[in-house]
């Protein structure tokens, strides 16, 4: 992957004029904009030794990457000759995340963001702790503790969520803790610091997107759970699911459900809809890149009476509830 970046002072232009110039001279040059991807754009050559190439765009940011080094030199030099651009080489830092190349494939991680995050709120001393939560950690609105300053606790909510792009040990914890911005107390800043107390600790994990992976093939696997009734105060349950490509971790999300399930097939059954929705949206964005796929998006549900619900249309006719 390579990047370029816009020279501000070349174009002064709104981000949104930019967007629109680039757009079409992207599309003057045979690139096709993905419709599940806004900002991802696709060119494909049939006689070329370049299949397919493709950019990622975010404002005056652009990804590039193909497998032949010669067609993303001609695209340079094709951006270059229509804007003022500059080639910072290969990825190394975009968005506040960092990639590095290494012998068994792409990391991707957040470390100096992490220590940024550690230093504006004086963690970067504390103790390393071994898990971002308690076991069973139960934490509630209306309790007569202390209030604290909820400037301060957005701020550490904020950077938190920010970091959950490349950490996922941290997805379901920091979403816990955001149930409580308008008023939280001193149980909940407690929790927050625990988290960054656990980030102390683990500042060098990362993400591997490894090379070579011919055995386990290019296979897109998902797992879905759910918590039954883990909120104690409204009964919702937790949803979770993470996604795998070819080996490397591409999507994962940890959201509280919308209603409340009356059993754990239900919460089981909510978490897999809302698992299939994004593999829907996977499967979709993998075909408009051309990404080759062995077989099926693979589901892998813990759950016996949520497989048989979503087996037998015969059931769904009592399930309409959900």
């Amino acid at each position: 992957m390579y990047k370029l970046k816009k020279a501000l002072y070349g174009l002064k232009q709104a981000p949104r004029a930019w967007n629109r110039r680039i757009d079409s001279f992207l599309s003057q040059i045979g690139f096709k904009k993905c419709t599940s991807e806004h900002g991802v754009y696709v060119r494909c050559l049939q006689d070329s030794k370049s299949k397919t190439l493709i950019v990622c765009l975010y404002v005056d940011d652009l990804l590039i990457t193909d497998s032949n080094e010669e067609a993303i030199v001609v695209f340079k030099g094709q951006m270059m000759n229509e804007f003022e651009m500059s080639d910072l080489g290969l990825l190394s830092y975009f968005l506040g995340m960092e990639f590095r190349m290494t012998q068994y494939g792409t990391t991707m991680h957040q470390s100096k963001y992490t220590q940024d995050l550690l230093k504006k709120f004086n963690m970067q001393q504390s103790n390393p702790i071994g898990t971002p939560a308690e076991v069973g950690l139960v934490l509630e609105k209306e309790t007569d503790e202390e209030l604290v300053d909820p400037t301060h606790y957005k701020k550490i909510v904020g950077y938190l969520r920010y970091l959950c792009n490349t950490r996922r040990d941290l997805n379901f914890s920091v979403e816990l803790i955001s149930r409580f911005m308008q008023e939280p107390r001193q149980s909940h800043l407690l929790a927050a610091k625990r988290i960054m107390r656990y980030v102390q600790g683990t500042t060098n994990f990362r993400i591997l997107f490894p090379k070579g992976e011919v055995d386990i093939g290019l296979k897109l696997i998902g797992y879905s759970d759910s918590d039954w009734c883990g909120d104690k105060i409204d009964r919702k349950s937790t949803t979770g699911y993470i996604f795998f490509y070819g080996g490397a971790l591409v999507s994962w999300s940890s959201t509280k459900e919308p209603v409340v399930a009356l059993s754990s097939c239900e919460a089981e059954y909510i978490a897999a809809s809302e698992a299939t929705c994004q593999a829907v949206w996977l499967d979709a964005l993998m075909k408009e890149l051309q990404l080759e796929k062995s077989c099926k998006v693979k589901l892998l549900v813990d759950n016996k009476s949520a497989i048989d619900l979503a087996r037998h249309p015969t059931s769904h006719g009592r399930s309409k509830h959900i």
